[in-house]
């Protein structure tokens, strides 16, 4: 998987770093851009000041989001999107047919998860629009991850499909546990759950399959 693109403006590729950095260390600092996208909810507003000045504050429910929530789940949605993108692929193409069905049953994983995730987004009020577009995010499978499987043929495609989706299922689960102990919503906490026990299992099935020792290193 490729880092954040160089061809991004500084700005753009400062924002992507921040956002990743922050998920992965488990902490909701430093996502500005990804509260901002976020619907503020009247826990949310700004503290009103009682008579005397003193200001007055509301509990946040579990339910409000926070910005580990809005980052988490814009990310894993275009994550799985693309995910699924190379699976489809690999479903049709891959030479060894345990990996063709480990494409297969994957890939139905993955577009459940999507299901989920683009329920999550409707019910926090966001936009189903992949705010990363253009952002080579680690984990990510990109553009031209898609057309470097399209050109190869074999065991060099079951050798490309086997790292790629190794690099996401790591990465996705890595910042689904920073959702899980950073994350303010419930639900959100209990979707990422459910994809960290997934991807644990799918990358111990993953390192048994044939050609995965010498792909995988």
């Amino acid at each position: 998987m490729n880092p954040v693109s160089l061809a991004l403006p500084p700005l753009r590729r400062a924002a992507a770093l921040v956002l990743l950095g922050a998920l992965a260390l488990g902490g909701a600092a430093g996502c500005s851009t990804a509260a901002d996208s976020a619907p503020r909810t009247p826990q949310e507003q700004p503290q009103e000041s009682t008579p005397t000045g003193t200001p007055t504050a509301t509990p946040t429910p579990t339910s409000a989001s926070t910005a580990t929530d809005v980052g988490w789940v814009q990310l894993m949605t275009p994550m799985n999107q693309q995910a699924v993108k190379l699976l489809t692929l690999a479903a049709a193409r891959a030479a060894e047919p345990r990996v063709r069905d480990f494409a297969v049953r994957l890939r139905t994983g993955q577009e459940a998860e999507l299901d989920r995730l683009r329920a999550l987004l409707t019910r926090m009020g966001l936009p189903g629009t992949d705010v990363h577009a253009g952002h080579d995010m680690p984990g990510m499978v990109t553009v031209r991850d898609l057309e470097a499987a399209r050109a190869a043929e074999g065991a060099a495609f079951d050798r490309l499909v086997l790292v790629q989706i190794r690099d996401h299922l790591r990465q996705s689960a890595q910042v689904s546990r920073s959702e899980i102990t950073s994350g303010g919503r419930a639900d959100a906490r209990e979707l990422a759950a459910a994809l960290v026990t997934a991807r644990e299992a799918s990358l111990a099935e993953l390192e048994r399959l044939p050609g995965a020792g010498r792909a995988l290193g």
